[in-house]
């Protein structure tokens, strides 16, 4: 845990020491990109978990695939030095830098916010500057659910996040918020945020969503896919504060949708 933590806070170092810059954009293709940010971030954070774990496997959003192969290593590291990209750019302060041991350790730091959370696989916690660890109490009581509204679609034409937004029942119990950062998972985990909803394919081993997943899933959140399946075996992300927002948002999202 210690070293997640230490990776992600290096990572943090960077995206704020680099803010505000004039930054070289390298394109990656259908309007993705990443900035000198992103990669100068991720190395900061593969210093750090060389120094610690060398035999490690990394797998990172910008270097891809490090060091011994997953099926080789004993661990692998899931690394998102900045998630948020367009976010810094245009010089909104919402990002996150995500750390993950698979199936184990993780970190999610707000180089903006001062804040670091963290889970050993088992509690999780908040490191704030100044004040200490707290531990993560999630809760519905916002009313808040972000919703990631980014592209690809896979679940199209049986879910769209765009009109799950416009769903009667949404609006009758919920309050959106769309933060384009999985700086929103940890906030759902932390009781900012009452939920979270995405689209996409298995998450389980995405760099974006690793360490997010952990988090809320060692504070005692509801996580599956928008289908309902246990994440890894679905698609796309439902995590919640608690069993009675989850089985909301699935009763809307099974009542206006076909999932899969």
């Amino acid at each position: 845990m210690a070293v997640a933590i230490a990776g992600a806070r290096a990572g943090a170092d960077v995206v704020r020491s680099l803010y505000g810059r004039r930054l070289t954009r390298i394109d990656k293709g259908a309007g993705d990109f990443a900035t000198a940010a992103d990669v100068e971030a991720e190395k900061a954070i593969l210093d750090v978990l060389r120094a610690a774990r060398p035999g490690d496997a990394v797998l990172g959003e910008e270097g891809g695939q490090q060091g011994a192969g997953p099926a080789e290593a004993v661990r692998q590291w899931l690394v998102d030095p900045l998630c948020g990209t367009l976010n810094y750019a245009v010089g909104n302060l919402l990002v996150a830098v995500n750390v993950a041991l698979r199936d184990g350790a993780a970190a999610v730091a707000d180089p903006f916010g001062g804040e670091v959370y963290f889970t050993d696989g088992r509690t999780a916690h908040v490191r704030r500057d100044g004040v200490g660890d707290a531990l993560l109490a999630p809760t519905s009581a916002t009313r808040l659910v972000d919703v990631n509204l980014d592209p690809p679609f896979p679940s199209a034409p049986g879910f769209r996040a765009v009109e799950f937004l416009a769903h009667p029942g949404f609006a009758e119990h919920f309050r959106p918020r769309v933060v384009s950062t999985t700086l929103a998972l940890a906030w759902v985990a932390a009781g900012k945020r009452a939920a979270y909803v995405t689209d996409g394919g298995d998450l389980s081993g995405s760099v974006h969503f690793a360490a997010g997943i952990a988090l809320c899933r060692a504070a005692g959140c509801v996580v599956t896919g928008v289908d309902g399946a246990p994440v890894g075996e679905g698609h796309g992300l439902v995590a919640a504060a608690d069993e009675e927002t989850h089985g909301l948002l699935m009763s809307l999202i099974r009542g206006g949708f076909r999932v899969g």
